[in-house]
């Protein structure tokens, strides 16, 4: 018995010693990627987490589960009592080096997840999330998300509060910013494109909002979402299966109340589909505060009552409500939260953070984090998409690139000269972004003698006021090509800014209305968070150039798009509608049974206006042209277990390399349900020099083309499939493809 005793508390020991033990200084330079271990590590970090758990106390296991932030109120004290388990906002070395050292005093030693809204930069700026869907460059866009965990894995930060991954139809909603568009295909392939980036980079991913977010009703922020179960596992659902099985480590939950119940207590999505379903092993941290309102939700009447609605659901982690630190020891010490709930959270919490490497990391390296800070290397990555990301919706006379014959060119608009390119972080004490104006880069690559004047015409970056409209006016008038950016800043775009209207901000659109009327030629330049309605500049304006705010890199980014050192080649990621009575407009709509044709009065139409969106999804021009030709399906019939092999060919009939972005939709005509007129099922971008044909070769598993019924079960038809391929969602080369039983 002593013997064994004395065996055990070697083992026991060697444990903690593992656990605890100061690691060795790592190489700042080097990206530590992180992910979920396998095999026999797993195991051993899983028997690991059970002798932690058999040593914590209560107020140690529900501190696992608390994420607190910086600022008033925050007491570096809880972290020394071990209460805490993850803080967020800490973006500056020195302070994140306090709290690790904070981690050291404390008993046990648990290190803590460091969080932050790493969206789509952390020092080095890309594109916003949408800009970055814009280049259809799924390669691309990992990248992105790669230097953007490098960068705030090397300032401390372990866990980035992306990829968003909610589907939206609905301009209105502010926050579609953040995500990849209308399309659940193109959304799953840049959702596990982001999760992979983050994580190569070296820090933890979390896919959100689950679920539902993005659906909104009338797309005002935290809304209500009515979402029926077929359309759920259809459209809102796949982007977050696609990061999941990337290797997302966390996920978040949404604000909103999912078909009257708030996804923070959603225990059929949180438990019954995420883990018991999918097998997530990572843990789910609510959103900012959510937990508390549930209360205001209506199904918890205090927050002791949230707490444990919202720990049974499946959140493991309470983000800033403080909930689960002032209530859930009590709830637990009552009975009505099992302790074996409150263990498998902590287990949860644990697991990420032994599989993210924390117990082994070293502590930031204060002095050399700045250097790792806008590398040259992640600045060519940012210029690279800010360059893809710009879409050319419009170039009537072939105005772009800018002529030769062009000898001043005025720029207009406050947009054109930005402070930084920021929305959410703001790494403060490493540097400021270095952002070129527009005007300099145009300066920089026109020809010698052409000269480029500025006016910011409006105080505020988001129009909202005239600073001297006279003086912007005057000098357009005076040059040869005016160069009008405009658009929404921060204050209009994001988390909190629905719009009713989807016109330009303020004071841009009289400014626009003047401009044009110099009878100069003009280019709108937008910098914007989501489709604006562009109806009066798609008639009056000769070029429209679109941008999803470019980052670091944007302003140079454009100026390359307009001079022609760089041949736009940006799709749009949503549709752009015509008016916001249109909304919701998107390509992949039903049929109904009086579909418009010869536009009659008892059709599907609307008195008032065109059913098709503006720009639609997908669409984006080119300096060059693009031409198909030769569809063709390798056999005509395919069983439901094989595979379809699609080929056609794309012609770069132009006089200047280009890249496309080659589109496959597919429709079934007939099935046991209504189907989308038009699905994306694939995509290549492709570089093809002037002259050059290529041939492009798709394959489609015949498993993949089925959809969902009212249970939520996945089925496939056979039947006919309808095949088109082309440069946007209105493809008209068309082939077809019979899938059969056998």
């Amino acid at each position: 018995m002593i013997l064994r005793l004395a065996v055990a508390l070697l083992a026991w020991c060697c444990l903690a010693q593992q656990i605890h033990a100061q690691p060795a200084p790592a190489s700042p330079h080097s990206a530590q990627a992180v992910g979920w271990k396998t095999g026999r590590e797993a195991v051993a970090i899983e028997r690991r987490i059970d002798a932690l758990i058999a040593r914590m106390t209560l107020p140690e296991k529900v501190g696992q589960l608390v994420l607190t932030g910086r600022g008033d109120g925050f007491d570096i004290r809880r972290i020394r009592d071990g209460l805490i388990g993850g803080v967020m906002n800490f973006v500056v070395p020195r302070e994140v080096k306090e709290v690790q050292e904070a981690v050291r005093a404390s008993r046990l030693k648990i290190p803590l997840i460091i969080g932050l809204d790493a969206v789509h930069g952390f020092s080095t700026y890309f594109p916003l999330p949408l800009g970055q869907a814009a280049t259809f460059n799924p390669a691309l866009i990992e990248e992105a998300a790669y230097w953007t965990g490098r960068e705030a894995s090397a300032a401390g930060v372990n866990w980035t509060f992306a990829p968003m991954v909610d589907m939206s139809r609905d301009p209105r909603w502010g926050r579609g910013l953040e995500g990849a568009g209308e399309d659940p295909y193109y959304a799953s392939v840049v959702a596990a494109a982001r999760t992979r980036g983050y994580q190569r980079g070296g820090v933890a991913a979390t896919v959100k909002h689950f679920v539902g977010y993005g659906a909104a009703e009338a797309g005002r922020d935290y809304n209500s979402t009515w979402i029926p179960t077929s359309q759920l596992h259809d459209l809102h659902l796949p982007p977050f299966r696609a990061a999941f099985d990337a290797g997302s480590m966390t996920a978040m939950a949404a604000f909103n109340a999912l078909n009257g119940l708030p996804a923070t207590a959603h225990r059929g999505m949180l438990t019954e589909l995420l883990r018991d379903k999918w097998k997530f092993k990572g843990f789910v941290v609510s959103d900012f505060g959510s937990i508390t309102e549930l209360r205001l939700h209506g199904i918890a009447a205090d927050d002791s009552e949230a707490a444990r609605k919202a720990l049974l659901a499946g959140i493991d982690m309470d983000m800033m409500s403080e909930v689960y630190h002032k209530h859930l020891a009590g709830e637990v010490t009552a009975g009505r939260v099992p302790m074996a709930a409150l263990n498998e959270a902590v287990r949860r919490v644990l697991r990420v953070k032994f599989h993210l490497g924390l117990f082994d990391r070293a502590d930031v390296d204060v002095a050399a984090a700045p250097a790792l800070m806008q590398t040259q290397a992640a600045r060519d990555v940012a210029l690279k998409a800010a360059q893809e990301s710009v879409i050319l919706l419009r170039n009537e006379g072939d105005l772009l690139p800018i002529h030769d014959t062009v000898r001043s060119v005025a720029v207009i608009g406050a947009m054109a000269v930005p402070e930084d390119e920021r929305v959410w972080t703001d790494p403060a004490g490493l540097g400021r972004r270095v952002v070129q104006p527009l005007p300099d880069a145009l300066r920089e690559r026109l020809p010698a003698g052409t000269s480029v004047t500025y006016q910011p015409a409006f105080t505020k970056a988001c129009g909202t006021e005239f600073s001297d409209k006279a003086a912007a006016v005057q000098a357009a008038a005076a040059s040869d090509l005016i160069v009008a950016m405009l658009g929404e800043d921060c204050e209009f775009m994001g988390e909190g800014a629905s719009r009713t209207q989807l016109g330009l901000p303020g004071v841009q659109q009289e400014l626009l209305e003047a401009l044009v009327a110099t009878g100069k030629p003009v280019v709108l330049v937008l910098a914007t968070g989501r489709p604006l309605v562009l109806t009066w500049a798609s008639e009056k304006v000769a070029a429209i150039v679109q941008t999803f705010h470019g980052g670091t890199e944007g302003r140079t980014a454009i100026a390359d798009v307009l001079t022609g050192k760089v041949n736009p080649s940006g799709r749009t990621p949503m549709s752009f509608p015509r008016s916001v009575g249109q909304v919701p407009v998107y390509y992949n709509q039903l049929p109904t049974g009086r579909p418009q044709q010869i536009r009659q009065r008892y059709e599907s139409i609307f008195m008032d206006e065109a059913n098709d969106a503006l720009y639609p999804f997908g669409f984006g021009l080119s300096y060059s042209r693009f031409t198909y030709a030769n569809a063709r399906v390798a056999r005509g019939s395919v069983a439901l277990n094989g595979t379809i092999e699609v080929m056609v060919d794309v012609a770069n009939t132009g006089t200047r390399d280009g890249q496309e972005v080659a589109q496959l939709y597919i429709r079934q005509p007939v099935a046991s349900r209504s189907r989308p007129l038009r699905e994306l099922k694939a995509f290549e971008k492709v570089l093809l020099r002037a002259g050059e044909t290529k041939t492009l070769r798709f394959r489609l598993a015949a498993a993949r083309l089925g959809s969902h019924d009212d249970a939520g079960r996945y089925i496939v038809d056979p039947g006919l499939i309808e095949i088109w391929l082309g440069g946007s969602s209105r493809a008209d080369l068309k082939t077809q493809v019979m899938l059969t039983k056998s």
